[in-house]
């Protein structure tokens, strides 16, 4: 409920657009704060500072509806990918089941 990757995902979908994290991806972000030496408090500011351009830029854009985030976005080494599609909506009882949006590395 109170997840960081849920909060962010709430955010982009007050703008209509789905937000995605790779496994690889949430694999970084954990590994950036343990580096870091920052523990939890750590992957907020993580999160932040890798989709704050995108989320200041997401009020503008009418061509995206996914942003995925994979590792080399964690790592400042590539942007997000936009896709213009949003994903299927999933329906109420279906949604419980379902943890986070997250994709497997190897199939994106």
């Amino acid at each position: 409920k109170n997840a960081l990757t849920r909060q962010y995902q709430h955010l982009f979908d007050m703008e209509n657009v789905d937000l995605v994290f790779e496994d690889s991806a949430l694999r970084a972000v954990a590994k950036k704060a343990l580096d870091r030496n920052t523990g939890a408090r750590g992957l907020r500011s993580i999160l932040e500072n890798t989709l704050l351009e995108t989320m200041y830029d997401l009020p503008s854009r009418t061509d995206v509806g996914t942003v995925v985030v994979n590792e080399d976005v964690i790592n400042g080494t590539a942007a997000p990918l936009f896709k213009p599609e949003r994903l299927p909506r999933i329906e109420q009882k279906d949604a419980a089941k379902v943890d986070l949006k997250v994709i497997n590395s190897k199939s994106a």
